[in-house]
């Protein structure tokens, strides 16, 4: 087989088509000519652009497209090598289609577990409330955060007039403010408030009224 004979294999090569022994043997070309490696390296992307094509237009690039003439297989690619890039290609929109599919209902179902989940504020790390003989209730939820610690604050029947506030104790003595509000109407209430002192060093929680009053205390174990 000359040089010329070898290069003509050039496009079977490309797209997979050789048996070994002729793969062997231009692989031995390629070696020597300059002029097939720079082609080569210009059609290293053949293969994933025809498997891009519907098959009929793959053919029709390798032939002459003639009126009323099915177009013919250059000789550099043969029937066979164009039948096995139809049937990889069959394959690979199976594969894709299951793959998708299943990636589909994966996060359909995925979306309906998960949806009440996501719609639920993250669980607190410490609960207290108290309730007083007059209907008063307070609650609070404890957070644990990396600068201290953040309050959620819910409370009915509350005082109705001056500022309110919650003031937290630490274990030494201490006291901070985590929040303070104007009295509603209702007497109903839910606010956020922070500390920088950490969940384990709280001791007790205390709301006041605007005169400094204790309404309401919570200890903390």
């Amino acid at each position: 087989m000359n040089a010329s004979e070898l290069h003509q294999l050039l496009g079977a090569y490309v797209l997979g088509g050789l048996d070994p022994a002729d793969s062997q043997r231009f692989e031995a070309h390629l070696a020597d000519c300059a002029d097939c490696r720079t082609e080569l390296a210009e059609l290293e992307s053949l293969p994933a652009l025809l498997d891009a094509l519907p098959v009929p237009d793959a053919v029709a690039l390798t032939g002459s497209a003639r009126p009323g003439v099915a177009p013919e297989p250059a000789s550099s690619v043969p029937r066979r090598v164009l039948d096995e890039l139809a049937a990889r290609r069959r394959k690979l929109r199976r594969r894709w289609a299951a793959v998708v599919g299943a990636v589909a209902a994966a996060c359909l179902a995925l979306g309906v577990a998960a949806a009440p989940l996501l719609s639920r504020p993250p669980a607190p790390d410490a609960s207290y409330s108290v309730q007083s003989g007059n209907g008063l209730q307070f609650s609070i939820d404890l957070a644990r955060k990396t600068w201290g610690t953040e309050l959620a604050v819910n409370g009915s029947k509350l005082p109705l007039d001056g500022t309110l506030s919650l003031w937290i104790r630490d274990r030494d003595g201490g006291e901070d403010r985590a929040c303070a509000w104007t009295a509603t109407p209702s007497g109903r209430v839910k606010v956020m408030g922070a500390t920088p002192l950490q969940l384990a060093s709280i001791a007790s929680l205390e709301l006041r009224d605007e005169t400094q009053h204790a309404v309401a205390v919570i200890t903390v174990p």
